[in-house]
């Protein structure tokens, strides 16, 4: 596992723990070595993350469509910038060039991109890691509703084990490293 996909907020939140916890992310994946894929905003913890891995010297290949390349908030800094016409093209190139995948705080994209993973993942279109970086308990009541919709018959028990939870960075990317595939569910 070299390049980490990282999907986050295009705001940094209200509380400078979740910055801090981008920071703390950045800083373990330095020690690791490994690089950095995400959708190449300058803006919200997406630049914060890309920042810290850019003054460490380590590669960050960022991905975004024309459109937000317009607005203004591409991280014309990354080591490498695709533009891509579509969020589609965005996502699936993210989901190709990353060897495993960390969802930190964020909003309904964040969601999106975790929830595809997610899903790619358990119908084995794809067959990586899946990290939640759970700073500061932001993801419990997400958890909460993963486990209650197992509860209601919606989700079988191995998919909700696809999904790697950890608030600590060292510990995530240490399971992660560890991740082994799984055969799908039966239907």
């Amino acid at each position: 596992m070299k390049k980490i996909t990282i999907y986050c907020g295009s705001r940094k939140g209200d509380s400078t723990v979740y910055e801090s916890g981008a920071r703390a992310l950045a800083q373990e994946m330095v020690k690791r070595d490994h690089s950095l894929v995400y959708g190449a905003g300058r803006v919200g913890l997406m630049g914060v993350i890309a920042d810290e891995m850019l003054q460490a010297g380590q590669e960050v290949l960022g991905i975004i469509p024309q459109k937000l390349v317009d607005r203004e908030v591409a991280h014309t800094g990354c080591t490498e910038l695709i533009v891509v016409e579509t969020m589609r093209d965005r996502k699936w190139l993210m989901a190709e060039r990353g060897d495993g995948f960390i969802a930190m705080p964020g909003g309904i994209g964040t969601l999106e991109e975790l929830f595809e993973i997610m899903t790619l993942n358990q119908l084995h279109y794809i067959q990586k890691p899946l990290g939640l970086y759970n700073i500061d308990g932001y993801y419990d009541k997400l958890i909460a509703f993963l486990n209650h919709a197992m509860e209601q018959g919606f989700m079988y028990p191995e998919q909700e084990e696809l999904l790697i939870v950890s608030d600590d960075p060292s510990d995530l990317l240490d399971q992660m490293a560890k991740y082994q595939a799984k055969r799908p569910a039966d239907w």
